[in-house]
């Protein structure tokens, strides 16, 4: 099947490294023009290099990052059709150690960037009668872990989100799903792999984290990228308010 995103225009937080730097090269590769948002200034020029993106650098954490990423976006690109809410890290502690600073500046970087975000574009995708939204959320949005706090909380409201989204959307061409991460190699698991101190090579500590996994190995940000390149595309236009898995098998639940 051949996907094109031929003259879409996509904005994807997160943009940098990882699940985000996988999507926006295969959102271009099918087409589509770029631009990926990103905090670290050294990394997002690299990415943008690396995938002919257009670089913003914002922090969508904050009411005035979106702003400023949408603004940036809209003026490189001439109007945004595809929205990625990417952006965001595994923060988890035991809930009793979690403080009303951590809980808020997660709720901030995953749940209010997209609400911020996607109300930026909302108008003008209703406008043209098309639109995509994306929101990277995890399985935890749907079994939440203990210790799992706080981003399986704020990850499985972006879950709800998606689907009161996606019931205002449908009527206006603007289709909203989400995709669920599961063990997939990206720099948070390079980071964990970094702090492991057992003297494990990165093939044999990707070996035994992906054993869980009923493929039994942990997944390549491209296999998630070529999902996400398909929902953003016209050979997904029945698909909406959907939460799809990518994880291997692994979630408990379907």
């Amino acid at each position: 099947m051949q996907i094109s995103l031929e003259g879409r225009r996509a904005l994807i937080t997160g943009g940098s490294k990882g699940l985000g730097l996988a999507m926006a090269r295969r959102f271009a590769e099918s087409g589509a023009k770029v631009a990926i948002v990103a905090r670290g200034a050294e990394a997002l020029e690299a990415a943008a290099s690396a995938t002919g993106a257009t670089p913003i650098a914002a922090n969508v954490g904050t009411a005035d990052g979106c702003d400023r990423a949408f603004a940036e976006a809209e003026r490189a690109l001439g109007g945004i059709d595809i929205l990625v809410n990417n952006a965001g890290t595994s923060a988890r502690a035991p809930f009793p150690e979690v403080t009303d600073a951590d809980w808020q500046a997660d709720l901030d970087l995953k749940l209010f960037a997209a609400i911020r975000l996607t109300r930026l574009v909302w108008r003008g995708m209703q406008a043209r009668k098309w639109g995509r939204i994306i929101n990277v959320l995890n399985t935890g949005a749907k079994a939440p872990p203990a210790g799992g706090a706080p981003t399986a909380v704020s990850r499985a409201a972006g879950m709800a989100l998606t689907k009161v989204l996606a019931g205002e959307g449908a009527p206006h061409g603007i289709l909203v799903n989400a995709l669920l991460v599961g063990i997939i190699e990206s720099d948070q698991w390079v980071r964990r792999f970094a702090a492991d101190n057992r003297g494990l090579s990165w093939e044999q500590w990707k070996e035994e984290q992906g054993r869980p996994v009923p493929l039994g190995r942990i997944g390549k940000a491209e296999e998630f990228a070529d999902t996400a390149c398909f929902l953003a595309s016209d050979n997904a236009g029945y698909i909406a308010g959907a939460a799809i898995n990518v994880d291997g098998g692994r979630s408990p639940v379907v």
